[in-house]
């Protein structure tokens, strides 16, 4: 048993800044209060203690090859199966794929990632590669598989019913790359399993405006109405809606991951942070390729508060910021599989606490702190 003593608190889904004390015992919160005190004392004096980040997402795999082919177009660099990250996966050993992994989380660790959503390439093989990397590291992947029987315009559906199963015993979802490589009734088949089993269904759509003027040609539908219309889970990118498109997906049950570095690297916009969270959106923020960008979350937050700023000419609350690097998750029928606790009695321990600069804590983290500014990161797999 501990106590976090003297510290600014984030507490709730809607990180409400208090100053309280935290009482653990086996990993659990028991109290929050201002003179709550048990066990062993950790005086933080005046720090903030923050839920610990989930990185909303990710492609881990690709840490193999840290910024190559930067300047390349999108489907350059990522579109299945001739992309750059694609060729070098498939040539890559093993072992190499294991370590580059294992690098990228430790660097999660220690930046306070204790979650990460991944688009998992590779099969069967390419989510046990994962399970084997992430073992002895105090992290948790939640890991979206794929398969290549997915792919293709008259694919064998009987395959892709087999394939379904067997990613879904051993995975946390499926995630295919986008409709430019599946059919819908692929996209069906998906998630109507991924829904029977209690599992994450999720797909890019709308990354580029390439893609979304395609998909309207071909459909008379944007990728995001695909993507509605299919009932997958989770929305990733959303970058270049269209029309209606995010009214849409606020009267939906999916849930939207946004990612502006990664965006901004493949020079395809700026998701439209600021109107979405004017709806009441409850957007994941997540780093994308580890090939793109570093997987800390901290330059996700700082690099999101200034651009939307200077963007759309309009500051983008902290606090909201915030949220999307941690608590939004509760918000979502996602949080099931993925398991992430906001700071409330009888939850489990997930936080990192920053050293303080300013009185403003939202913009402390996101504006000002880096990696060595983390005093303690706590958390049920590994107390430190």
């Amino acid at each position: 048993m501990f106590t976090i003593a003297n510290g600014i608190i984030l507490k709730g889904q809607d990180l409400v800044a208090s100053k309280e004390n935290i009482v653990v015992d086996d990993a659990k919160i028991i109290e929050i209060a201002k003179d709550a005190k048990e066990g062993k004392i950790i005086d933080v004096d005046g720090a903030v203690v923050c839920p610990s980040f989930i990185n909303g997402h990710m492609h881990i795999g690709d840490s193999i090859i840290k910024d190559e082919g930067y300047g390349l177009s999108l489907s350059e660099m990522v579109k299945p199966p001739n992309g750059v990250k694609h060729k070098a996966l498939a040539n890559a050993e093993d072992d190499e794929l294991i370590e580059a992994m294992k690098s990228s989380m430790w660097d999660m660790v220690e930046s306070g990632t204790t979650h990460f959503i991944d688009y998992r390439e590779g099969g069967i093989k390419g989510i046990k590669l994962l399970k084997e990397a992430s073992k002895d590291i105090p992290i948790k992947p939640i890991i979206l598989g794929r398969d290549d029987n997915f792919y293709g315009d008259d694919p064998d559906l009987a395959k892709v019913k087999k394939a379904i199963k067997r990613i879904l015993g051993i995975a946390d979802g499926i995630a295919p790359s986008g409709f430019g490589e599946i059919t819908e009734e692929v996209a069906n088949l998906i998630t109507e399993e991924c829904s029977k089993q209690g599992k994450i269904s999720s797909i890019h759509v709308a990354e580029s405006e390439s893609n979304q003027m395609e998909s309207l040609e071909r459909f008379n539908k944007t990728e995001i109405e695909k993507g509605l219309d299919n009932n997958f889970d989770q929305l990733v990118h959303i970058t270049n809606p269209k029309n209606d498109d995010l009214e849409l997906i606020r009267n939906s049950q999916s849930n939207v991951v946004v990612c502006p570095r990664a965006n901004a690297t493949l020079n395809v916009g700026v998701a439209r942070l600021n109107e979405m969270l004017d709806m009441g959106m409850k957007p994941l923020i997540g780093s994308d390729n580890v090939m793109l960008n570093s997987p800390n979350m901290l330059r996700e937050l700082e690099f999101s508060l200034k651009l939307m700023s200077v963007y759309y000419k309009s500051y983008i609350d902290p606090a909201k910021l915030l949220q999307m690097a941690t608590t939004n998750v509760c918000a979502h029928n996602i949080n099931n599989v993925i398991g992430k606790s906001c700071i409330e009695e009888g939850n489990s321990i997930e936080c990192n606490i920053f050293k303080s600069f300013s009185k403003n804590p939202y913009l402390n983290i996101c504006n000002r702190c880096e990696t060595k500014n983390i005093l303690y990161s706590i958390n049920k797999r590994s107390i430190v």
